[in-house]
């Protein structure tokens, strides 16, 4: 489903259109979801670095202006930078430098929906394309940004880190699970919805795995990715 990895301005979107639901072809189906096991959200998130809640703050500006919703960091709204992202494609094509302004907005925030709700810490310092989302749940790290930037483009973009470090042993069994998903056009493969969706099963199959082995108290943090 996901690759694994082992060890401007506010017109960025053209013009204005009502936002959609994600494509139900897209959607991954409930039963995808099932026999996940519990998981428990952290009680309290601490607060990002200053340059993460600033390109997420304008995420949230950009959507409110072209849709005229506030997003409030809950899953549920990445439908809404599903719709700006798509907006979004044909204005970089004509402008091919607010990529990145589009692609770290919308990555900040993609992220910031995933640490709020499994828990972890940024490691945003250098280059944006060296940034990474490193969960505290479970050992697993990647770079929102360039899962923004894949949403853009359509493709692979092996530079940014979109896809997903994980620990060596925990591997196989990872991508034994994410090639069971079904398979979906490449505009809903690489939307922040889907890339959600696929967090969420990645923390409760490793969560599984490490209450099995009695590491259910773990916790990691950047200093276990280094």
């Amino acid at each position: 489903m996901l690759p694994i990895e082992p060890k401007a301005t506010d017109d960025v979107s053209g013009a204005a259109q009502a936002a959609r639901e994600p494509i139900e072809d897209g959607n991954l189906p409930d039963e995808a979801h099932d026999d996940l096991g519990d998981f428990d959200p952290p009680a309290a998130v601490e607060p990002p670095p200053v340059q993460v809640a600033d390109l997420a703050a304008a995420c949230v500006r950009f959507v409110a202006a072209r849709y005229g919703t506030t997003l409030d960091f809950a899953p549920e709204t990445l439908s809404f930078v599903d719709q700006w992202l798509r907006d979004a494609r044909a204005e970089v094509v004509r402008r091919p430098e607010a990529i990145d302004l589009v692609q770290s907005a919308a990555g900040a925030y993609l992220g910031e929906v995933i640490r709020r709700a499994f828990g972890g810490a940024w490691v945003a310092e250098g280059p944006m394309a060296g940034w990474r989302l490193c969960l505290s749940s479970v050992y697993c790290a990647f770079n929102p940004l360039g899962m923004a930037r894949e949403a853009l483009s359509l493709e692979p973009a092996d530079d940014w880190h979109a896809h997903f470090h994980l620990d060596e042993g925990e591997r196989d069994s990872v991508e034994q699970r994410l090639e069971a998903l079904p398979e979906v056009r490449p505009e809903d493969y690489y939307a922040p919805s889907t890339r959600f969706d696929v967090v969420e099963i990645l923390v409760h199959a490793l969560r599984a795995d490490m209450q099995a082995r009695g590491l259910a108290d773990v916790q990691f943090t950047p200093d276990d990715y280094a």
